[in-house]
Protein backbone atom coordinates (compact mmCIF):
# COMPACT_ATOMS: atom_id res chain seq x y z
CA UNK A 1 0.00 0.00 0.00
CA UNK A 2 1.31 3.59 -1.14
CA UNK A 3 1.34 6.34 1.63
CA UNK A 4 0.17 9.52 0.19
CA UNK A 5 0.84 13.04 1.67
CA UNK A 6 -0.22 15.88 0.46
CA UNK A 7 1.92 18.87 2.70
CA UNK A 8 -0.02 21.85 3.29
CA UNK A 9 -2.32 24.34 4.99
CA UNK A 10 -5.36 23.50 3.36
CA UNK A 11 -4.78 25.78 0.63
CA UNK A 12 -6.97 25.34 -2.82
CA UNK A 13 -3.84 24.60 -4.19
CA UNK A 14 -3.21 22.18 -1.35
CA UNK A 15 -6.94 20.58 -1.78
CA UNK A 16 -6.30 20.00 -5.80
CA UNK A 17 -2.97 18.35 -5.16
CA UNK A 18 -4.75 16.16 -3.12
CA UNK A 19 -7.53 15.60 -5.88
CA UNK A 20 -4.92 15.12 -8.57
CA UNK A 21 -2.83 12.46 -6.26
CA UNK A 22 -6.12 10.70 -5.74
CA UNK A 23 -7.66 10.35 -9.17
CA UNK A 24 -3.88 9.34 -9.86
CA UNK A 25 -3.90 6.41 -7.34
CA UNK A 26 -7.39 5.56 -8.48
CA UNK A 27 -6.50 5.46 -12.13
CA UNK A 28 -3.43 2.81 -11.53
CA UNK A 29 -5.70 0.68 -9.33
CA UNK A 30 -3.48 0.51 -6.17
CA UNK A 31 -3.92 0.69 -2.60
CA UNK A 32 -3.25 3.79 -1.11
CA UNK A 33 -3.68 6.03 2.15
CA UNK A 34 -3.76 9.53 1.29
CA UNK A 35 -2.69 11.89 4.86
CA UNK A 36 -3.12 15.82 4.63
CA UNK A 37 -0.43 16.75 6.78
CA UNK A 38 -1.51 20.93 8.09
CA UNK A 39 0.67 20.75 10.99
CA UNK A 40 3.64 23.33 10.45
CA UNK A 41 6.36 21.43 12.20
CA UNK A 42 5.36 18.24 10.60
CA UNK A 43 5.37 19.87 7.52
CA UNK A 44 9.04 21.00 8.06
CA UNK A 45 10.76 18.06 9.64
CA UNK A 46 10.30 17.11 5.96
CA UNK A 47 12.18 19.82 4.83
CA UNK A 48 9.62 21.58 3.19
CA UNK A 49 9.59 25.12 2.85
CA UNK A 50 6.83 25.64 0.30
CA UNK A 51 3.48 24.20 0.12
CA UNK A 52 1.79 22.63 -1.87
CA UNK A 53 3.50 19.29 -1.55
CA UNK A 54 3.77 15.95 -2.18
CA UNK A 55 5.34 12.53 -0.56
CA UNK A 56 5.00 9.33 -1.27
CA UNK A 57 6.42 6.41 1.30
CA UNK A 58 7.41 9.34 3.83
CA UNK A 59 9.84 10.46 0.51
CA UNK A 60 9.17 14.42 -0.70
CA UNK A 61 8.56 14.07 -4.50
CA UNK A 62 7.03 17.56 -5.56
CA UNK A 63 7.62 21.08 -3.68
CA UNK A 64 5.72 24.31 -3.91
CA UNK A 65 3.43 23.24 -7.66
CA UNK A 66 0.14 21.44 -8.00
CA UNK A 67 0.89 19.16 -10.51
CA UNK A 68 -0.99 16.71 -12.84
CA UNK A 69 -2.34 13.29 -11.89
CA UNK A 70 -0.35 11.97 -14.74
CA UNK A 71 3.21 13.10 -13.24
CA UNK A 72 1.81 11.17 -9.88
CA UNK A 73 1.22 8.50 -11.64
CA UNK A 74 5.17 8.01 -12.54
CA UNK A 75 5.59 8.86 -8.89
CA UNK A 76 3.67 6.00 -7.69
CA UNK A 77 4.63 2.95 -9.79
Amino acid sequence: MKKIQILGSGCPKCKKLAENAEAAAKELGIEYQLEKVTNINEIMSFGVMLTPALAVDGQVRSVGKVISPDEIKKMLV
